[in-house]
């Protein structure tokens, strides 16, 4: 389904690498007049350098006066892709819920308003389905969690999906696209996952291989842009194809995996919080516990979009440029996965 391009497009987040990176995608689109990049902070230099000619509007969406912003621009179409989800970048838990919740209710009342918006397009996660020992095998649009987020980023998200629901009853006319990302992998996208991998040894919680489906933040982008850019309403998840065992994972990227007892990951993922190395939420340790796998039908049919990265394709790239260098070659890593299955098959 296609629509005219937007001519006024604004996008939330545009400090961090998802937004700033599709502000700039967006002003190189010559045929949208105007991009708006709204954050609290500017965009670090390099970004805001390759942003072009998008304007960096310095607001809080927190603030009823993002309206004014929306409504003095005429904007059209906005992109809110600004949710956090870790609690140390944000400025704490507390801080992040504001943002995360309290922000969008003010920027969808602000849509609300505006006659001129036409289209609203949220990035949000496939933590919203949880991570739990009865979850199916894969997760389609219409199946909802088995265990609902208690809390962090998850339950943000799933509360956000139902103001974005409540906007969409009161608003018939906007196009509503919510986009439930799986977890981002990439050579330039700093994110919990990468800097999980990045530890010198990797902890994983023992009887516990958790199957994992990633997104190449290129891909992430694609899909940004082309929900920016066309009419297509609904809820998608975006995934790649394939997944990755926790511990197929860890040897690709040299790492060795260290199994410690489920009652140890509580005070172990402390430690590495507040050590400022990796921001570990329960709700993360869960997904490591439990994995999850999403299926990508809907965007592929009816979105349009085919991932150009596989999961374990993304993960590669993301060891590469990363320089990550793997301790065994990929012809090695391949014997030790095939000598894996051989055992496992042997002691089923």
């Amino acid at each position: 389904m296609s629509s005219p391009t937007p001519k006024v497009v604004l996008v939330t987040g545009v400090s961090g690498f998802l937004g700033g990176h599709l502000a700039a995608r967006l002003a190189a689109n010559p045929d949208i007049d105007r991009v708006l990049g709204v954050d609290t902070v500017p965009p670090p230099r390099d970004l805001l350098k390759r942003m072009g000619r998008a304007e960096f509007v310095r607001a809080d969406i927190r603030n009823p006066l993002i309206a004014k912003v929306i409504s003095t621009a005429g904007v059209d179409t906005v992109v809110h892709a600004s949710l956090s989800a870790s609690p140390a970048s944000a400025g704490g838990r507390a801080t992040m819920k504001e943002m995360n919740v309290i922000g969008t209710m003010q920027l969808l009342a602000a849509c609300q308003k505006a006659t001129s918006v036409q289209r609203v397009v949220l990035k949000s996660t496939t933590a919203v389905y949880g991570s739990s020992p009865r979850d199916p095998a894969v997760f389609d649009e219409a199946i909802g969690a088995k265990d609902l987020p208690s809390g962090g980023y998850a339950k943000d998200a799933a509360e956000i999906e139902g103001y974005l629901r409540g906007f969409s009853r009161r608003r018939p006319d906007v196009t509503t696209t919510v986009l439930r990302f799986a977890n981002f992998i990439g050579p330039r996208m700093d994110t919990v996952l990468s800097r999980y991998f990045a530890l010198p040894v990797v902890p994983t919680v023992l009887g516990y291989d958790a199957r994992i489906q990633l997104l190449h933040e290129e891909d992430g982008l694609a899909v940004l842009e082309r929900a920016a850019t066309h009419e297509l309403p609904g809820v998608f998840n975006v995934a790649a194809h394939g997944v990755l065992m926790l511990s197929q994972a860890a040897r690709r990227a040299g790492k060795i995996p260290v199994s410690v007892p489920s009652s140890a990951v509580g005070p172990l993922s402390r430690v590495l919080r507040g050590a400022r190395v990796v921001d570990f939420s329960p709700e993360q340790m869960r997904f490591l516990n439990f994995g999850r796998v999403v299926d990508v039908t809907r965007l592929i049919d009816d979105f349009g979009f085919e991932p150009r990265w596989t999961t374990t394709q993304a993960f590669d790239d993301f060891v590469r440029g990363k320089a990550l260098s793997p301790v065994l070659g990929a012809e090695r890593i391949a014997a030790v996965e095939r000598g894996v299955l051989g055992l496992a098959r042997v002691l089923r």
